[in-house]
C-alpha cells in the first residue's frame, strides 16, 4: 500500500535499526516501493512521487539509508531489477511495457525497448552468457506476435535487437533460468516446447510421445538437470513429474498425479517441494481417486515412499497410526503473504530440519494443520503443536521461533533451541497485536528477528524486535557438536551414490553457531547399485516390477539418434540412465551397453516443406522463407531438389533450417506447387505444398482417409478443420498429379482411384482470410484382404484418440505379427479405428504391386495370421507394464480349414455341382466371373472413418470432431 510520510522513513533493514532518512525535509512524499541490492545491502533505492503524484522521483542511498540523493525520472517504474553480480546496474519496467536501463544505480536512464512483456525480462547469467550487459526479453512485434530477443544495454535499438528464436513464441512463455532458456509455440491445437542449453540452438523438448502436454511448469533447473511438472491431456487437477537429461531435451517420468491448485490470477501451484540443505530430497502430494498422500524421495524421484508417522503425540501418548493404512501427510502449499513462509519450512544451512503442517491418517485433510518436525531429513517425525504456526529459523536452525497462525491478537511466541524437542514461551510485547509476519536480519547466522503486525485494523504497523543473542553467551566449539548420518526410510546409508554425515549442536550446548558454521561433516562414495539408475527416455518403470524399465510401444531402443552420421558409432540404450549428480563409483553399471552400432546411411523420411509463419496464402511481392524439415535420415549426404512452381529450381546439399533458408518472392497471383525431393544413396522422399498468392492470411486442417483402398472402389476423403467454429470454408482437393483441383463446399468428397499404386492426396481449406493444407498417401490395390481386430479393454484407458497414437499401435501390431508368422512386415497394415472401444482392421496386402494371379492354392498367410490370434500370441505392453492382447473381432469368422482338409474338399465338390446347376443365376447375381482360388476369407473394405483429433470422454477441454460412418463390404467365396 502507498504510505504518505514526512521527512523520514522507518527501518530499511527489517526493523533491526531505525534511522531518520534525509529525503526532502519539509516535503510530503508518496513512497511507492523500496529495493535493497541483493549483493550489497548498503545500496537502497526508494521509488516515490510528490503528493500530487505528478513528479516521479528516485531516492538513492549507498549507506544503508542514512542519507539519500534525489533523482528525477520521466517514467513510473513498476519493477526494478538489480543485476545479479554488478550492483550499480538496474533495469526498470513500466506498466506501458517500456524497459529502461541504468549503469549508475539509477542516476541516468536509457530507454531500451517498448512493448516488453512484464516479468519476462532477464539479466545475463554469469558463466553462461558471454556479455554481462546482455538482456533477455520477450517483446511484441508490429504484427501483434511475440518474439524472444536479446540486446546489450548500451545499444538496444530495433536494428540492434537480435531474435534468438526462429519465429514467434507464445505470449508469456519465455523463461531464462540458469543454463536453460525455455519458450513454447502453439500452432493449430498443438503446443511445442523448446529449450536452449547453454545458449545453443533451440531444440524441441522430447516428452513421452503421447503425453500431449496441456501445461508445463518448471520446478527446478538445479544441478545440470530440468525437473518439471507436466499436465497431460487426460489430467485436470494433477500434473506428472518429469526429469531431463543434462541438455534438458529428453524427459522421463518420475511421479504421476501430483496435486495442483489454480490461483486467482491463473497461477498454478504444484504440490512439490525441494527440501533445501540436502540434494536430491523432494516432497510431493500425490492425488489418486480424490485421495491426497504425501511422498518423499531421497534420489531425485527414482523412488517415492509415504512418510512414516510418529509413534506418539506431542504429549507422549501413543498414536494409533500404523503403516500401510496410516501415514503422515503435509500441506505443501505456499502462503500468499511474502513475509510468512510456506507451511513446510526447510533451509540450506539447516540440513535435515523440516517442519510443516499436516495430519495423520490415510490421506491429507485440508482443515487439519497440526505441526510436525523432523531433524533427520524425514526418517522420524515428532508432533510439536496442535495448530498451524508461523515459523522462523535463526542461527542455522539453532533457534526455531513459532507464533500461532490465528486471527486473534497475540503477545507470546515460542522458541526451541533443541530442534523442536522442547519449547519455551516468551512474551514479546506487553500489548497484544495481530501478527502479520516474521522477518529476520539478512544472513543465516542471525539471532535477531522482527515481529510485525497491528494493534487494530485501523492502526499502522507495529514492529517488535526480538534479540536472542543474550541467551547464547559463547561461540560454539567442536566439542559442542555431535554428528548424524543421513539414511532413507529403509535405513539405506548410500543416498545419491554417497554416505553423508552432518554436524549438529548438542541439546545441552547453549552456544552460537555463527558465520563460520558448516553443516557438512563427511562424504564417502558408494558402489553403484540398482537404485542409482532411473529409466531412460522412451522407457518406463513397471508398476508390477518396480525395478525393471521397459520400452514404450512407440519407442524403438535400437534406432540410431537423430545426430548419428555415417562413419560414427552409437550405443543402443539399455533403458537405464544414471541419476544426474549421483556420485556412486564402480559396482553395477546398468547404463553401459556393450552393443556398438555403426551409424547407418538412412534414407530421407518425414520430409516436410513449409514456410516461416505457417502461411500458405501470401500477397504478391511478399518475402517468403521456405523451411525444409526432415524427421529421419542422414542430411549430410542428401541432395535436395527444390522446385518453387514458378520456373525457379535449385539444388542444395546438406540443407537445414538454420544453415541455408530458401527465400523467394512470387510476383503474380496464382497457385504454385512447391516440390522438394530429398535423395541419398539409401533412398529418396518427396514433399509438396501449394502456395496461393492472393494476399490473404492463413491457418490449418487434417485430412482423414484410409491408407489402403481398392481400385475403382469409392473412397471417402474428409477434411477436419480446426477450430471447429470455422464457417464459409471452401475446400480444394488435389488427387494424384492433377494441377486442377476439385472444389467443394462440404468437408468431404467421394472419389475413386482408377489405377493401382501410391496416390498422393492434398486438401486446402480456405475461409476468406486463412488457408491451411494437409497431405496423405493412399496405396491402391486390385485385391487385398481385411481381418477385423479388437483389443483387450485395458487399452481404452490409454487411448488419447489421435492419429499418431493409432499409427503407433498399428505399427507395433504389424511388428509383432510379422515376427510370429514370418510374414513380411511390408505386406501387413494395421489401421486402428477412431473412437472407443479401440478396434482395428488388419490389411493383408499382395506380396507385390501386380494384380494377384488366379491361383489354385489358398493364401497360406491367412491361416497363419488367424492361428497367431487364436493362440493369443499377439500382445504388447503399455504404461505401467500392462499387457494388451490383440484378438480377432469375431473368432468364428474368417478362415475355417482353408488349408485343404478332406471335409473342405467334400463340401467344395458339392458346392461346385450346385454352382454348375445354377450357373446363370449365380452369374446374374454376382455380375462377375468367378476366379479360381482357394481363398475363402477375403473382404474388401472401403470406409469413411470416424475421426477425432483430441481425446475422447476424458476432459471438457478436448474437442470432438466426429464424422459420420458409412461402410460397405464385399465378401466372396471362391473355389
Amino acid at each position: 500500500k502507498k504510505k504518505v510520510i514526512e521527512c523520514n522513513v522507518q527501518s530499511i533493514d527489517y526493523g533491526t535499526t531505525y534511522t531518520k532518512l534525509n529525503l526532502m525535509p519539509g516535503t510530503t512524499i508518496v513512497v511507492t516501493s523500496f529495493y535493497i541490492c541483493p549483493t550489497n545491502k548498503k545500496k537502497v533505492v526508494l521509488v516515490g512521487s510528490s503528493i500530487n503524484e505528478r513528479d516521479q522521483m528516485l531516492f538513492i542511498s549507498t549507506d544503508e539509508g542514512s542519507s539519500f540523493q534525489r533523482q528525477s525520472i520521466t517514467f513510473i517504474p513498476e519493477t526494478l531489477i538489480f543485476h545479479p553480480k554488478e550492483e550499480d546496474k538496474l533495469l526498470a519496467y513500466c506498466k506501458e511495457g517500456r524497459l529502461y536501463a541504468s549503469t549508475d544505480l539509477g542516476r541516468k536512464w536509457t530507454l531500451l525497448q517498448e512493448r516488453v512483456t512484464k516479468d519476462k525480462v532477464f539479466w545475463s547469467v554469469s558463466g553462461v552468457d558471454v556479455d554481462p550487459d546482455l538482456v533477455h526479453m520477450e517483446m511484441q512485434d508490429t504484427s501483434g506476435g511475440y518474439l524472444y530477443v536479446t540486446c546489450l544495454i548500451q545499444n538496444c535499438s530495433d536494428k540492434m535487437v537480435t531474435a534468438q528464436f526462429l519465429g514467434k513464441i507464445d505470449h508469456n512463455s519465455l523463461l531464462v533460468q540458469d543454463e536453460y532458456i525455455f519458450v513454447k509455440v502453439t500452432t493449430g491445437n498443438r503446443t511445442k516446447h523448446y529449450v536452449s542449453y547453454r545458449r545453443n540452438e533451440f531444440v524441441q523438448m522430447r516428452f513421452p510421445k503421447y503425453a500431449l502436454p496441456k501445461d508445463v511448469q518448471i520446478v527446478s533447473t538445479d544441478e545440470n538437470q530440468v525437473f518439471l511438472a507436466l499436465q497431460e491431456w487426460y489430467q485436470s487437477d494433477t500434473y506428472n513429474l518429469y526429469q531431463s537429461d543434462p541438455q534438458g531435451v529428453y524427459y522421463s517420468i518420475v511421479l504421476e498425479n501430483v496435486r495442483s491448485t489454480k490461483q486467482p490470477e491463473e497461477n498454478v501451484i504444484i504440490d512439490i517441494l525441494e527440501v533445501r540443505g540436502i540434494k536430491g530430497v523432494f516432497l510431493a502430494n500425490q492425488k489418486i481417486d480424490g485421495k491426497v498422500m504425501t511422498l518423499i524421495t531421497y534420489n531425485k524421484g527414482r523412488d517415492w515412499e509415504p512418510l512414516t508417522p510418529p509413534t506418539t503425540d506431542m504429549n507422549g501418548k501413543p498414536v494409533s497410526c500404523r503403516a500401510p493404512y496410516c501415514h503422515l501427510h503435509l500441506h505443501l502449499r505456499w502462503a500468499d503473504n511474502p513475509y510468512v513462509s510456506g507451511t513446510v519450512h526447510t533451509k540450506d544451512s539447516a540440513p535435515g530440519l523440516i517442519m510443516g503442517a499436516g495430519n495423520l491418517g490415510s490421506k491429507l485433510v485440508e482443515y487439519k494443520e497440526e505441526m510436525y518436525i523432523t531433524s533427520d531429513c524425514g526418517k522420524t517425525w515428532r508432533q510439536v503443536f496442535e495448530e498451524e504456526h508461523h515459523i522462523l529459523y535463526l542461527d542455522h536452525g539453532g533457534v526455531i521461533v513459532a507464533i500461532k497462525d490465528t486471527s486473534i491478537p497475540l503477545k507470546i511466541l515460542k522458541f526451541s533451541i533443541d530442534e523442536g524437542r522442547t519449547w519455551t514461551v516468551h512474551n514479546f510485547t506487553s500489548t497484544s497485536v495481530f501478527v502479520d509476519g516474521l522477518l529476520s536480519e539478512p544472513g543465516d547466522e542471525t539471532l535477531v528477528m522482527t515481529v510485525f503486525g497491528h494493534i487494530s485494523y485501523r492502526s499502522d504497523w507495529e514492529l517488535v524486535k526480538v534479540d536472542f543473542r543474550q541467551s547464547f553467551p559463547n561461540q560454539c566449539t567442536e566439542s559442542d557438536y555431535d554428528s548424524w548420518q543421513l539414511t532413507d526410510l529403509q535405513g539405506e546409508k548410500c543416498i545419491m551414490g554417497q554416505e553423508q554425515s552432518f554436524r549438529r549442536r548438542k541439546d545441552m550446548s547453549f552456544c552460537i553457531k555463527g558465520k563460520s558454521y558448516t553443516s557438512a561433516l563427511t562424504t564417502k562414495p558408494c558402489q553403484c547399485t540398482e537404485k542409482d539408475f532411473n529409466c531412460d527416455y522412451g522407457f518406463e518403470r513397471s508398476h508390477v516390477d518396480g525395478e525393471r524399465c521397459f520400452a514404450d510401444f512407440w519407442h524403438d531402443p535400437g534406432s540410431p539418434p537423430e545426430d548419428c552420421h555415417p562413419g560414427q558409432t552409437y550405443e543402443s540404450s539399455t533403458g537405464y540412465r544414471k541419476v544426474i549428480t549421483n556420485s556412486c563409483e564402480g559396482g553395477l553399471d546398468k547404463q553401459q551397453s556393450s552393443k556398438q552400432h555403426n551409424c547407418p546411411l538412412l534414407p530421407p523420411k518425414g520430409l516436410r516443406v513449409g514456410i516461416k509463419g505457417q502461411m500458405l496464402a501470401v500477397a504478391p511481392g511478399d518475402d517468403i522463407t521456405f523451411i525444409i524439415h526432415q524427421e529421419q535420415g542422414d542430411t549430410s549426404s542428401t541432395k535436395y531438389q527444390v522446385d518453387l512452381g514458378d520456373g525457379v529450381r535449385a539444388i542444395y546439399l546438406n540443407l537445414t533450417v538454420t544453415d541455408e533458408p530458401i527465400q523467394h518472392r512470387y510476383e503474380k497471383p496464382g497457385v504454385y506447387k512447391v516440390t522438394v525431393k530429398a535423395e541419398n544413396m539409401a533412398g529418396h522422399e518427396e514433399a509438396t505444398m501449394y502456395i496461393q498468392v492472393t494476399g490473404s492470411p492463413l491457418q490449418e486442417v487434417h485430412l482423414e482417409v484410409v491408407p489402403i483402398a481398392g481400385r475403382n472402389h469409392e473412397v471417402n476423403l474428409t477434411a477436419v478443420v480446426l477450430p471447429t467454429e470455422a464457417n464459409m470454408t471452401v475446400f480444394y482437393w488435389w488427387i494424384g498429379d492433377k494441377l486442377q483441383p476439385m472444389l467443394s463446399l462440404q468437408n468431404s468428397i467421394l472419389t475413386r482411384f482408377p489405377e493401382a499404386g501410391e496416390v498422393s492426396v492434398s486438401v486446402q481449406a480456405f475461409n476468406g482470410r486463412s488457408m491451411v493444407q494437409d497431405t496423405r498417401t493412399v496405396r491402391v490395390y486390385d485385391e487385398f484382404q481385411v481381418i477385423p481386430l479388437r483389443f483387450s479393454r485395458n487399452l481404452d484407458r490409454f487411448n488419447p484418440n489421435i492419429p499418431e497414437w493409432r499409427e503407433d499401435i498399428g505399427q507395433v501390431v504389424n511388428k509383432k505379427l510379422a515376427k510370429i508368422t514370418d510374414i513380411p512386415q511390408d505386406s501387413l497394415v494395421t489401421v486402428v479405428n477412431p473412437g472407443l472401444p479401440t478396434t482395428a482392421d488388419l490389411y493383408v496386402l499382395p506380396l507385390d504391386n501386380k494384380p494377384a494371379k488366379r491361383s489354385m492354392f489358398v493364401d497360406k498367410r491367412i491361416p497363419a495370421i488367424i492361428q497367431a490370434f487364436n493362440d493369443n500370441n499377439v500382445s504388447f505392453v503399455v504404461r505401467g507394464g500392462l499387457q494388451v492382447l490383440v484378438m480377432l473381432a469375431d473368432p468364428n469368422a474368417g478362415y475355417h480349414g482353408a488349408a485343404g482338409g478332406p471335409g473342405v474338399w467334400a463340401l467344395a465338390v458339392i458346392f461346385l455341382i450346385s454352382i454348375i446347376a445354377t450357373g446363370s443365376f449365380i452369374l446374374y447375381k454376382f455380375k462377375r466371373k468367378l476366379p479360381c482360388s482357394h481363398n475363402v476369407y477375403a473382404q474388401m473394405h472401403n470406409e469413411k472413418e470416424q475421426e477425432m483429433t483430441s481425446p475422447v470422454n476424458h476432459s471438457e477441454d478436448t474437442q470432438h470432431i466426429i464424422q459420420g460412418e458409412d461402410q460397405f463390404s464385399l465378401k466372396r467365396v471362391i473355389l
